[in-house]
């Protein structure tokens, strides 16, 4: 669980620093722009990593059984959150919408997934991640975030849909394989 809570740690602790945009200009200044994005890049990659490796390596630790519907909703809502993420790659009328798309791809994924799971490396993991992104969206608003005014070609909106579809389908057969926890629907 230690490797799990420090990588959590490391990788919002980052993430949460460039808020502080006093201090981040100040370190960009002491380094340098490409330094400082590549110190950024690493501490949040051994972040993740621990991560990775604290969910394998804890022990699981029920805390309350989730109702019967919550794996269903994971399932029937999870292309919703692939769709938004693949909005955020992918120009489209969806980023007119809102000027978070990623973001709202981690809330919805942390949401659906803590009502799939009862246990405590679910409710750390996927509930830091929730509210990391709610915050985030918060803090971009604050710093003048919009959703774009250009309207774009239905076809990439499409596009998104049916790129977003073929990753969930994927993840979906291979959530097993990948992440050791197969999806029974």
């Amino acid at each position: 669980m230690y490797w799990l809570i420090a990588g959590l740690v490391i990788f919002f602790g980052v993430h949460i620093f460039s808020e502080f945009r006093a201090a981040r200009g100040k370190m960009i200044q002491r380094l340098g722009e490409k330094p400082y994005r590549a110190a950024y890049s690493l501490l949040a990659l051994s972040g993740f990593i621990l991560i990775v490796v604290g969910v394998h390596k804890s022990e699981t630790v029920f805390l309350w059984r989730p109702a019967e519907w919550g794996r269903y909703a994971a399932v029937w809502f999870m292309p919703f959150a692939f769709i938004s993420l693949a909005a955020a790659y992918i120009p489209s009328n969806f980023q007119r919408f809102t000027a978070h798309p990623m973001l709202w791809s981690v809330t919805l994924w942390a949401l659906l997934h803590l009502l799939a799971n009862g246990d405590l490396i679910g409710l750390l993991l996927f509930g830091s991640f929730g509210l990391y992104s709610v915050h985030a969206m918060s803090s971009q608003n604050a710093r003048g975030a919009r959703p774009s005014q250009l309207k774009r070609p239905l076809l990439l909106d499409a596009v998104v849909v049916v790129a977003a579809l073929v990753l969930y389908w994927l993840f979906l057969h291979y959530h097993g394989k990948l992440f050791g926890v197969p999806v029974v629907y």
